[in-house]
C-alpha cells in the first residue's frame, strides 16, 4: 500500500480538512482509502473515519517504535494511506510528523497557509524542504497543498513560484463550511460534527489525486515478523450476550469494554489485539446497560465531563463499583479514572457522584492540566506491568485529581505528570486507573488479559 503524510506548517493550519479533503477526492476518483494518524491523537482520527469509513491507523514513535509504526501501517487495507501529522512538521521531540514520514519513508505534501500569499507560500515550502538537511532528517517535501487558496491567478501564481523539485498538488478553497467546531482536548469528535458533505465534494475536485499516487511510496517492510492480530479494528458485538456465564476458557477471557460518547477513546490497534485474544462485550454507561458478565471490563478515555448528570444515574456504574470491589479486575484510563472516583466536578462548579471505586476526587480546570508522551516505571506488578516494568503512552487532560492520604500508586512518573506531578495509576481493590493512555505496543493490554486470565 504506498502512501503519503500530510504535514503542516503549524498546528491550526488546517491539517485535518486537507486529510478529509485528500480521503474524499480519492474516494471519488474510485480509490479505498487507509486514513493514518501520526501521533497519539483520538479526534483527528475519528474524523477520518467518518468520511473513509475505515478506522485510522495510529502511527506514534514514542508508542511504537520504528517497526511497531511499520507493522501498524501494514496492518491497514486500502488502495493508499493518507498519513495526517502532528502540529508542524518537525515539531515534538518524541514522535514528530518528520520523525514518522522518516522511519516509513513516505513523501510529504505540505499543508501551507495561502490565504494571503503567493511567491512566500512557495518561499516556506522551499525552506520547510531545505530545513531537514539542517535537523538531520532524511525526509522528501514532495509538494504542497495550498489551504485557504482561491483558483485562478491566485492558484496559477502559488504553483509557478514553487521550484522544479517542489510539486502544487492542489488547493483548499476558503469557504466556513470548511472548519470543524472545538472544544477542550480539540476539534470535536467526527461523530458529532462531521464537514458539510457539499463543501468537501468541491474541495475534493481542486485536489490532484494522479500527481499524489505518483510521487507516493510504499514503506519498508517491519524487520520483526507482525504478530498474528486479525485487522478488526471495529468491537465486535458478536459475543454481546448479557445474559451469558462468566467464560470458563481460561484462553479467551470476556473483556467488557465501555463504548458510548464518554468512553470513545480507544486505539484500532487496542481493540484488535482484545477481538483477537479475547471474548469483547460492549456496553453503555449512557444507556443503561447493564454491566455484562465478564471477567475483566476496560474503561477507555472519552468526555466523562460532559455526561456527568447521566453516569451519576447510570446503574451500570453502580453494578461495576460492586463488581469492583468483589475483586473483578477494572483497567481505566483518564476518563475512565474520572469515572471511577468518588465524585466529579465540573468548570461549572456541579459536582456529581461517580463509581467511588477511586479514593479520589476529580475537578475540571480552564485549561489543560497535562499534555505530552509520558514513560511510567511500576513499583508493583498490576493490571498493566510487573514490577520494574517500563509503559510508554500518552496523557492529554484538563482535569485535576486529588487524592486521599491512604491512596496507592502503581507507577513512578520518569517522563510526564501523571496524577500528581510523581505517580500515575491508582490501584484499589483488583482495578488499576491512570491518566496514561496506553497503546497495546507497550505489552499492557497484552499483561492485561493475562492478569484477567489468571
Amino acid at each position: 500500500m504506498k502512501g503519503a503524510v500530510l504535514a503542516g506548517t503549524q498546528s491550526g493550519v488546517g491539517k485535518t480538512v486537507a486529510a478529509l479533503a485528500i480521503i474524499q477526492a480519492f474516494d471519488q476518483d474510485g480509490y479505498s482509502v487507509q486514513p493514518a494518524k501520526a501521533g497519539p491523537d483520538f479526534i483527528d482520527p475519528s474524523h477520518h473515519t467518518a468520511i473513509a469509513d475505515c478506522p485510522s491507523r495510529t502511527l506514534d514513535i514514542w508508542l511504537e517504535g520504528v517497526d511497531g509504526v511499520r507493522r501498524n501501517y501494514y496492518r491497514g487495507n486500502g488502495d493508499f494511506c493518507v498519513v495526517e501529522g502532528v502540529m508542524g512538521l518537525y515539531d515534538g521531540d518524541c514522535s514528530s510528523t518528520a520523525m514518522v514520514a522518516e522511519a516509513l519513508d513516505l513523501p510529504i505534501i505540505l499543508v501551507v497557509d495561502a490565504k494571503a500569499g503567493m511567491e512566500s507560500v512557495a518561499a516556506t515550502a522551499h525552506g520547510f524542504r531545505s530545513y531537514a538537511s539542517h535537523a538531520g532528517r532524511d525526509i522528501d517535501v514532495a509538494g504542497i497543498l495550498a489551504q485557504r487558496a482561491h483558483g485562478g491567478r491566485h492558484a496559477e501564481g502559488i504553483r509557478d513560484a514553487l521550484p522544479d523539485e517542489i510539486q502544487y498538488f492542489g488547493r483548499i478553497p476558503p469557504q466556513s463550511s470548511l472548519s470543524i467546531p472545538d472544544r477542550h482536548l480539540g476539534l470535536e469528535m467526527g461523530s458529532e460534527s462531521p464537514l458539510d458533505t457539499k463543501a468537501l465534494t468541491e474541495a475534493a475536485e481542486t485536489i490532484h489525486t494522479e500527481q499524489i499516487i505518483a510521487a507516493a511510496r510504499a514503506p519498508p517492510r517491519p524487520e520483526a515478523p507482525s504478530e498474528d492480530v486479525q485487522s478488526q479494528s471495529s468491537i465486535s458485538k458478536t459475543n454481546s450476550g448479557f445474559n451469558s456465564t462468566p467464560n470458563t476458557e481460561v484462553s479467551h477471557p470476556r473483556i467488557a469494554i465501555a463504548d458510548d460518547s464518554a468512553f470513545c477513546f480507544r486505539y484500532p490497534a487496542t481493540v484488535e489485539l482484545l477481538n483477537n485474544r479475547a471474548n469483547v462485550i460492549t456496553f453503555s454507561p449512557l444507556a443503561d446497560d447493564p454491566l455484562p458478565i465478564c471477567d475483566g471490563v476496560y474503561l477507555p478515555g472519552g468526555y466523562p465531563e460532559l455526561h456527568g448528570a447521566a453516569l451519576a444515574e447510570s446503574q451500570a456504574l453502580r453494578s461495576l463499583a460492586d463488581r469492583a470491589t468483589d475483586g473483578l479486575p477494572v483497567l481505566a484510563e483518564c476518563g475512565g479514572l474520572m469515572t471511577l472516583a468518588d465524585s466529579l466536578t465540573t468548570t461549572d462548579g456541579d459536582t456529581y457522584e461517580m463509581a467511588g471505586v477511586l479514593p479520589l476526587s476529580v475537578q475540571m480546570e480552564d485549561r489543560y492540566q497535562a499534555l505530552d508522551h509520558v514513560k511510567l516505571r511500576a513499583d508493583h506488578s498490576t493490571l498493566t506491568a510487573d514490577t520494574g516494568e517500563v509503559r510508554k503512552g500518552h496523557e492529554f487532560h484538563y482535569s485535576a485529581a486529588t487524592v486521599d492520604s491512604d491512596a496507592r500508586f502503581a507507577f513512578t512518573v520518569e517522563r510526564g505528570d501523571g496524577i500528581d506531578g510523581t505517580h500515575d495509576g491508582v490501584i484499589e481493590y483488583q482495578t488499576l486507573a491512570t491518566y496514561c493512555h496506553l497503546h497495546p505496543a507497550s505489552g499492557a493490554f497484552d499483561t492485561f488479559i493475562e492478569r484477567v486470565r489468571s
